[in-house]
């Protein structure tokens, strides 16, 4: 069963003075394609799905879309959203139809956990994420909600490789698998701007006067 369920509606106008009224009328025009079926244009409740695009989670897992009027199942990911270039208001989504056993392309957040208890830490390291996401391979029924790379033992100037990571099982990440020199960094822990500050004031000689006494 999925986590998330999507009341949708039909639609048959497109184009974007559709879409212009449908927003007006509190929907969102989407899309559901793929799984070898016609594409079938859709609109959502813009108040209820965007409460959804507020849950990380949502964009990593299998999505119940339930089209009035339409017979059979709408498993689906969300592929694509597109948002307003100024405000912060959804214009469009496309949905991809799944099966649980398909094998996908996801790009999944990265979260750094432990670094509080981490020498790092204690020390008044920074904590620097290079990669907050992740493009990652796996099936469809078992996208990990996030990569947790558990910062506990870190100190300052400790790196952290994506070849350092334990992934999920079933999981893989496509870029490294297609170039296996590629060792990419996730994140690490640098010294404060302070100490570092300190550190080139203490190195730096003392002026001297150039004045015979």
């Amino acid at each position: 069963m999925s986590d998330f369920v999507v009341e949708a509606e039909a639609r048959e106008d497109t184009g974007r003075a559709a879409a212009r009224r449908l927003r007006h009328a509190g929907r969102i025009p989407a899309i559901i394609y793929g799984g070898n079926k016609p594409e079938l244009p859709i609109t959502v409740n813009r108040i209820a799905v965007t409460k959804l695009l507020d849950q990380e989670a949502f964009y990593t897992s299998i999505v119940d879309i339930k089209v009035k009027g339409k017979r059979g199942a709408n498993k689906a990911l969300v592929k694509d959203v597109q948002w307003h270039p100024v405000r912060d208001e959804v214009m469009h989504i496309d949905f991809m139809r799944v099966s649980s056993s398909d094998v996908v392309h996801v790009t999944v957040p990265v979260h750094a956990v432990n670094f509080e208890k981490s020498p790092g830490d204690v020390k008044g390291g920074l904590l620097e994420i290079v990669r907050h996401e992740l493009d990652v391979a796996c099936r469809a029924d078992a996208i990990p909600e996030a990569i947790e790379v558990d910062c506990a033992n870190l100190d300052i100037g400790d790196t952290v490789h994506i070849r350092d990571l334990t992934l999920p099982d079933g999981v893989t990440v496509p870029e490294i698998e297609h170039n296996p020199e590629l060792n990419f960094t996730v994140l690490n822990v640098a010294a404060s701007r302070v100490d570092a500050s300190e550190a080139g004031e203490e190195a730096a000689p003392e002026e001297t006067s150039s004045e015979e006494s």
